[in-house]
């Protein structure tokens, strides 16, 4: 299949339209004073391209990255490995408007995988993604851009545009409708719906993936730099793997750690109300799960594997940086909570990152602490986009990936959530109340309507610490010490120095409130930390706390 561009005539556009060559547009030349390239690019230099795989619920606490052999090979071992890499939420929608628009839940608004959340909704579409990083580099930086896969769970919904919705940034848009499948789903083709079926040679949604990305770098123009955004289903459930992956991994279970299938003592309700010991059929269903998972996860190791070696065949790899991360982390049973994502906990918040390309030093591992925030901002200052011009509230990685010497760099990051809980009694689970959501399996909920919070993320030279706060009635309070506790199994809130505290509670009022370049001040255990106790007050004398969003939108 051919591919052809959404739209004729903006900058460099129309080039697969049947044309042997394509010269660059008029406008293009002028935007070019805007994008100058990476920093330590000669002059002539052609920009960069780029490339960002993204895996939907992959984890990297529980061994998320064992399966990929050839990804970690072809692009940890040839680049950086980050070891401190976290989502702002642990959702797929909010975490992944994160990475598109370089901002935290509060500021681009999407708080959960509804409509009503602001998934994909007409207001997302009309105050964020004209200002998405992909819109940068397509209007201002001349790049071709290209998107194939999963966008955000609510796209092609008929209530904001449907499927003939392109969103602003992409020259060539293959889009899933909703949710991840792999079989038997309907795609947007530049906003044109086609519909596949359950052949494995022709529908299985990885493997099309891979072929239409190979198809672009054939049909794509050589005049401009192109970004490309592979998105894949896998390892996101119904975790139907490729027919001659299906009995790989049988001897493999999900991970016996030092949180798994124990009580959670001393931690919001929501964790207390989790079964424990957990039932054998439970246990059975996470473990299958775990398997199944593995297995998605082979297609998408080789799908990198193509394109790597199809970007080196055509000799650009060597002008090319390539990411490869996940929407979110994912949980198997740990603190008796059988399968999901969405809590405060490192299995659920901690996210595989690896990069690979010009400049960046093989064999590489940074410890530095880095969210998803910062894609965004680190692939506009590679095409050489004027950070300061944008609203995003991450960092580039640039200079971590350059091996920059004397970098100063942040000590924490901002995790907020937004509970979903039903207004009706569910049921398959009648014994339960109002204001819960996904209760399986043996009616173990996996969220509720005040699974609300917010959390401070530490990692400095002394601390390595999680402070969070959740918006209840009982303004529960869980703060971990990761360093003599990195299953996060002791809730340290009682016990831990009042001081401090204080200052965690501070600090999580100001990230909370923050946009762009505040959001990017010193931390709590950074140098030019200035805690003031008298902002803690409101005028009246009492203690201040955060207010929590209950209308996004």
């Amino acid at each position: 299949m051919r591919l052809l561009p959404v739209a004729s005539g903006g900058p460099g556009r129309g080039c697969l339209r049947g044309l042997p060559v394509c010269s660059p547009a008029p406008l293009l030349l002028l935007l070019l004073s805007c994008c100058l390239g990476a920093p330590g690019l000669a002059a002539s230099s052609r920009r960069p391209n780029v490339v960002l795989f993204l895996t939907d619920d992959q984890d990297e606490v529980l061994g998320g990255m064992t399966p990929l052999k050839k990804t970690k090979n072809l692009i940890g071992e040839m680049g950086m490995t980050f070891s401190s890499a976290y989502v702002p939420s642990a959702l797929c929608c909010p975490s992944r408007a994160s990475i598109l628009t370089g901002k935290y839940p509060h500021n681009h608004h999407v708080v959960n995988n509804t409509l009503e959340g602001n998934c994909s909704s007409t207001s997302w579409q009309k105050t964020q993604e004209p200002n998405t990083f992909p819109a940068i580099l397509r209007s201002m930086c001349g790049y071709q851009t290209f998107f194939a896969g999963k966008y955000l769970n609510e796209y092609g919904s008929l209530g904001a545009g449907g499927l003939e919705h392109v969103p602003l940034g992409w020259s060539y848009w293959y889009a899933l409708e909703k949710n991840s499948k792999y079989y038997n789903y309907t795609l947007s083709i530049n906003g044109k719906a086609r519909k596949h079926g359950e052949n494995y040679s022709v529908d299985y949604l990885t493997d099309v993936l891979a072929n239409v990305s190979l198809d672009f770098l054939d049909y794509k123009s050589n005049f401009e730099p192109f970004f490309m955004m592979i998105s894949t289903p896998a390892p996101h459930s119904p975790w139907t793997a490729a027919p001659q992956y299906q009995k790989t991994f049988q001897n493999v279970f999900a991970p016996r750690n030092k949180n798994f299938n124990i009580h959670g003592m001393n931690k919001h309700w929501l964790i207390r109300q989790a079964k424990t010991p957990m039932t054998n059929s439970s246990i059975q269903y996470l473990d299958n799960a775990f398997r199944k998972r593995w297995q998605t996860l082979l297609s998408v190791d080789d799908l990198v594997e193509k394109l790597i070696k199809r970007l080196e065949f055509t000799g650009e790899l060597n002008n090319t940086y390539i990411f490869f991360t996940s929407d979110n982390g994912y949980h198997t049973g740990q603190f008796s909570l059988p399968i999901d994502k969405r809590q405060l906990y490192e299995f659920d918040i901690k996210v595989p990152l690896l990069v690979r390309g010009p400049g960046i030093k093989p064999n590489q591992t940074s410890k530095m602490l880095v969210a998803n925030i910062d894609l965004g901002p680190t692939i506009l200052d590679i095409a050489g986009y004027n950070l300061n011009k944008t609203q995003m509230d991450g960092m580039s990685l640039l200079p971590i990936l350059s091996g920059s010497s004397n970098l100063t760099w942040r000590s924490d990051i901002l995790v907020e959530y937004q509970g979903e809980g039903l207004n009706v009694t569910d049921p398959t689970c009648p014994s339960l109340s109002p204001g819960v959501s996904h209760c399986f399996p043996d009616c173990i909920c996996e969220d509720a309507y005040n699974n609300t919070y917010a959390c401070v993320r530490t990692i400095s030279a002394l601390w390595n610490l999680q402070y969070c706060e959740f918006d209840d009635q009982e303004m529960f309070v869980e703060v971990y010490n990761l360093t003599a506790d990195p299953d996060q199994i002791t809730n340290i809130a009682k016990s831990i120095d009042p001081e401090l505290l204080g200052k965690m509670n501070y600090r999580l009022m100001m990230l909370q409130s923050c946009s762009g370049p505040t959001c990017r001040t010193p931390g709590v255990f950074d140098p030019g930390y200035r805690f003031d106790p008298r902002l803690m007050f409101s005028n009246h004398g009492s203690i201040r706390t955060r207010r929590f969003s209950k209308h996004p939108l």
